[in-house]
């Protein structure tokens, strides 16, 4: 677990002090240096990792593609989160027909695939950073939907719910201030669960040519970049390749680690 955790504040650091930590501009371009195999490789120094098919520096390109693939990750799962644990609460709170409705949305989520529904809506209305993260946003809502609407049902039915309720106090105050708390836990363990899935998800439609545009930059795209090189420049695309692989495993062996930490249930059976 320690190298888990040591793996995922590295790619942070990576992400965070991306303009810090890179030798090159990501988008410099060199024709005199294209396709340099890495230092280690004999390559020229300066190159960490090599350089791609329009001379630009790989190792600078891998750092600004962690920043916006984590960036576009961590948007997307705010969106997700939030839409998801709000609808949830709203259909446990109201019940009958608002709850039926509801539930008939997150049943046709899950039952839809949702990267055939993104390459759709891209591929209609045109690529764009904003709608990109929006529509990567929306996946996985359902889920939260599901957790928040159970949580907030059994937590209805406890004393202290229904004490407080007695009191006149509003229900968004409530929820708010005693029922999200309660939630947090669950709803963070499900984060660490659903956020490779959101970088996997970018880097797929990146990989497609519906994600992230040159001249920016996402590990998506630069996998997507290097899969014509893998045999001549195996450098462009395997580095990012194996940062996707290496960061959506890290996470979710977190995400399993938590869910037993915080699972006094799962305790009970270990001991």
């Amino acid at each position: 677990m320690g190298l888990c955790i040591g793996w995922l504040a590295l790619v942070i650091v990576a992400a965070l002090f991306a303009p810090a930590l890179a030798p090159f501009d990501y988008a410099e371009q060199s024709l005199l240096s294209r396709l340099k195999p890495p230092a280690i490789l004999g390559g020229p120094e300066q190159y960490i990792l090599g350089s791609d098919n329009l001379g630009r520096d790989v190792f600078s390109r891998l750092l600004y593609a962690m920043r916006t693939s984590i960036l576009i990750a961590i948007m997307a799962t705010v969106i997700g989160a939030t839409v998801g644990t709000a609808l949830g609460i709203v259909a446990a709170h109201f019940r009958g027909f608002v709850d039926d409705v509801i539930m008939m949305m997150v049943d046709f989520q899950a039952s839809v695939p949702f990267l055939i529904v993104a390459l759709a809506v891209l591929a209609f209305f045109g690529n764009n950073f904003v709608l990109l993260i929006v529509l990567i946003g929306l996946f996985g809502w359902d889920g939260y939907a599901r957790i928040a609407r159970g949580l907030v049902l059994s937590t209805n039915g406890q004393g202290y719910a229904f004490a407080i309720r007695t009191l006149g106090v509003h229900p968004a105050r409530v929820y708010i201030r005693h029922v999200l708390p309660n939630m947090l836990g669950v709803i963070m363990v499900q984060i660490t669960l659903n956020f490779p899935e959101i970088i996997l998800l970018e880097t797929s439609l990146s990989f497609l040519g519906l994600g992230v545009q040159p001249p920016g930059t996402s590990l998506g795209l630069m996998l997507g970049e290097g899969r014509n090189y893998l045999t001549t420049a195996w450098w462009m695309g395997i580095p990012a390749g194996m940062v996707i692989f290496l960061t959506t495993l890290a996470i979710s062996l977190v995400g399993d680690w938590l869910r037993d930490l915080l699972d006094p249930n799962l305790g009970a059976k270990g001991e």
